[in-house]
């Protein structure tokens, strides 16, 4: 017989033990992949975390509650003073055994008597070791004594980066789509130049594009993120790795505090502070459109534990960061725009960049940043940056085991200007296998000639292993199980979409099915969401844009390119974060040193009570 224990509901983010018990039965012999292509069909591509993100301690505005009620008991969130746990008895307990309980952390025990197939709940103080005492009586067999020390390790992760790290693409609550079309302008002004796309369900203004309407009528039909400003998603490998290692190590809790935001580099984001992408859900219609520097709020969050808890450290950090820092969303903008017109517009606003632009960051600025970003984050880690936890990127572009895909408009079509450009597609593809990622993970763990001080405290704990599986799965990755509607309704020739704007008012879809039918998790041959999973998902409308960017009507042309990119074209699906996640939960676990043997559980026979004691 011994004494068995495990914390309750211990991915402290989630209020109700439900949430996490869907995950435990989920991930049970499974990989994070495999639990959430089971979670997916269950939810008939809806996805897991639509109901869950309106049940958390940090609310949709990013704050954390405090206290936060979780299962019924306030708690402070990132100093928790105590943990729920659940003892049993295990092993062979003999049947209607009586179990006499004893809970002592010092300050006297708590003692109460079950039968012995009754677990035992209580909440144990954090910091101090409770030791159980359990004494089983069955008939007239002799009492033994059961002993163990419970002792509940409160893990502090953060999650930082940009929007790789925050979960971009995968919003918690997808967009509902209408079956009906809604009018863009395109650029060239002549008034042909309109087009058809699906419209917002449960929007009920104008759609033509004669019929302006205003951005805050729109806004109250768009998806729902954890977080809005930064596009932070509960499906994010970084919110799966924390979930994970609550779900795998039944003896600590974990405190996860993301701050990962879309768009973020090292001086504009981790370092500084950056526009924020959308507003937040809310009543008042104010919009804050910048969000404060993600170390220096966490670098508040950890003193203000520190006053309350002296002896709490930050255990792990996941960080994903520096595409920013070297233009991508510029190098896919100049891969996927292919009009002359858009191309010369979008050249003179800054919106596009070249391989020759991204390779000169490369060289000059990254390595200086990163030299910086390390001198920040190494007094929040005690100094050692082992501890942060550097995920490296995937190549979007591959599939059929590492073939660089071909291009053409299929998957981009939702812009009649899009087109990925074989040619352009090709140089990309090669800057980030042959350059950009063996340069980025010389600067995590300084080689390759990297800036570092002290190359033992500086090497960051670097996570690539994923990146195989991606090369099966780029956003040009097809399987015979993709979702019925994508197979029927996404063409393979690029002409999905209705170009008749008289008919395409009422079915945009040239299929003849509703756009509605879309389900933005499903499992995919692709993990790499192209622009027609971000405006069917997402359709994002980025309103942290400098103003003069921002057009007043909804049906502008800038919209309608920014509405197909800015929800997450090429960024990993909820699939392809899953895949990071299990190449991040080794190493994650490591740097914490989770696989240590537990102590050591003592049993033994009472000495057989006196005769006048058994009475």
């Amino acid at each position: 017989m011994q004494i068995s224990w495990e914390v309750r509901n211990r991915f402290r983010l989630f209020r109700e033990e439900r949430d996490f018990l869907l995950h435990v039965e989920n991930a049970r012999n499974r990989s994070i992949l495999a639990a959430e292509q089971s979670l997916e069909l269950q939810s008939e591509g809806r996805g897991w975390a639509r109901n869950m993100v309106n049940r958390l301690c940090i609310d949709l505005q990013g704050r954390v509650n405090q206290p936060c009620t979780r299962d019924n008991v306030k708690e402070n969130y990132i100093t928790p003073i105590d943990h729920p746990v659940t003892v049993r008895l295990v092993g062979a307990v003999p049947v209607g055994a009586t179990c006499a309980w004893s809970f002592d952390d010092g300050d006297g025990p708590q003692a109460s008597t079950f039968d012995c197939a009754e677990p035992v709940n209580l909440r144990v103080r954090y910091g101090k070791q409770t030791v159980a005492t359990v004494d089983v009586s069955s008939g007239s067999d002799p009492t033994q004594r059961v002993q163990t020390e419970i002792q509940v390790r409160d893990i502090f992760v953060a999650g930082l980066g940009d929007s790789i790290a925050s979960g971009e693409g995968n919003p918690d609550r997808p967009l509902a789509l209408s079956d009906e079309g809604f009018c863009f302008r395109s650029y060239l002004g002549t008034a042909g130049a309109q087009y058809y796309r699906p419209s917002r369900a449960g929007y009920k203004g104008g759609r033509a594009c004669e019929a302006p309407d205003t951005l805050a009528n729109w806004q109250h039909y768009s998806a729902l993120w954890f977080n809005a400003p930064c596009h932070r998603s509960l499906y994010s490998y970084q919110a799966r790795t924390a979930l994970a290692l609550a779900v795998r190590y039944t003896h600590i809790a974990v405190t996860f505090l993301p701050l990962a935001c879309t768009g973020a580099s090292i001086g504009d984001g981790l370092l500084g502070s950056q526009r924020a992408r959308e507003c937040p859900p809310g009543k008042t219609g104010v919009c804050n459109t910048s969000v404060n520097a993600q170390v220096a709020e966490l670098r508040e969050a950890l003193t203000a534990a520190k006053k309350r808890q002296p002896d709490r450290t930050l255990d792990l950090v996941l960080l994903s960061v520096g595409a920013n820092d070297v233009y991508f969303s510029g190098l896919v903008a100049d891969v996927i725009v292919d009009t002359a017109t858009e191309r010369a517009l979008f050249r003179r606003s800054g919106v596009m960049a070249s391989v020759d632009d991204s390779r000169d960051a490369l060289a000059r600025e990254l390595p200086q940043n990163f030299v910086k970003l390390r001198e920040a984050l190494k007094p929040l880690v005690g100094g050692d940056l082992s501890h942060v936890v550097y995920v490296s990127y995937a190549n979007p572009a591959l599939a059929d085991g590492g073939v660089p895909c071909r291009g053409g408009r299929a998957g981009f079509d939702i812009h009649p200007s899009f087109n990925a450009d074989p040619q352009r597609l090709a140089r990309v593809s090669t800057f980030v296998d042959t350059e950009f990622l063996p340069q980025l993970k010389g600067l995590a763990t300084c080689t390759r000639g990297a800036l570092c001080r002290d190359p033992e405290a500086d090497r960051m704990t670097f996570v690539d292993a994923h990146q195989a599986a991606f090369a099966d799965h780029g956003f040009c990755a097809h399987s015979g199980n993709d979702p019925e509607f994508d197979r029927a309704c996404f063409a393979e020739n690029g002409q999905s979409f209705n170009p008749d704007i008289v008919s395409a008012a009422g079915q945009p879809m040239l299929c003849g099915r509703g756009a509605s039918e879309y389900r933005a998790y499903l499992p995919r041959g692709r993990w790499i969401r192209d622009a027609n999973d971000s405006y069917f998902a997402a359709m994002t409308y980025p309103q942290g844009l400098p103003a003069a960017s921002q057009p007043t009507d909804i049906h502008d042309a800038t919209w309608g390119v920014l509405s197909a990119v800015y929800g997450g074209a090429v960024h990993p699906s909820a699939e392809g974060h899953a895949a990071m996640a299990d190449a991040a939960l080794p190493a994650a676990s490591a740097a914490l040193g989770l696989d240590a043997v537990p102590p050591n559980v003592t049993r033994g026979f009472l000495p057989q009570l006196l005769p006048s004691a058994q009475q």
